[in-house]
């Protein structure tokens, strides 16, 4: 019986050391983190001339500014919508604003009851499940601007500008 268990103590596999990878981990990282600040901080991959092109970009005249297009925004008022008894979530509160042409922000605020109307007609009648869905308010706002152009006109509302969307 002796020599058995002396055959299997020399069977059984000795356990390999951890200090190696360990050793190999720990130098990566050292290195790796020393090669990122030598490229960050400019000491190798540098142009040649990079410091010539910061007193250039000091010397040359400041870029020509231009003018922001004209607009105007026609605030709405908030909604808050019963989603009935099957959401999760009892409300959804809306609010929003127009980005109009200046020239037609009047006819847009007069119109205001009308595209409350399809926005509140609008919102009860999607599915809750896109009401909660993060990646469908694109395609929601997307639809309620389709609306609202065909409310208040072609070429009077350019956006519809999302102010306030949760659901509670």
């Amino acid at each position: 019986m002796s020599e058995e268990a002396g055959a299997q103590e020399d069977e059984a596999p000795k356990k390999k050391s951890k200090l190696p990878m360990l050793l190999g981990l720990v130098l990566a990282l050292v290195l790796g983190g020393g090669g990122f600040f030598a490229v960050y901080s400019g000491m190798i991959l540098a142009p040649a001339d990079s410091h010539a092109m910061a007193e250039e970009d000091e010397e040359m005249p400041e870029e020509e500014v231009l003018d922001l297009p004209k607009v105007a925004f026609v605030p709405l008022d908030p909604l808050v919508i019963n989603l009935g008894s099957a959401a999760a979530s009892r409300h959804l509160r809306f609010r929003a604003q127009l980005e109009v042409v200046p020239e037609f922000q009047d006819q847009v605020t007069d119109m205001l009851p009308r595209v409350l109307d399809v926005l509140n007609s609008y919102l009860r009648a999607v599915n809750v499940e896109d009401l909660e869905d993060p990646t469908s308010l694109i395609r929601l706002r997307a639809q309620m601007l389709r609306r609202v152009k065909i409310v208040t006109g072609e070429g009077r509302v350019k956006d519809l500008l999302i102010m306030e969307f949760v659901l509670n």
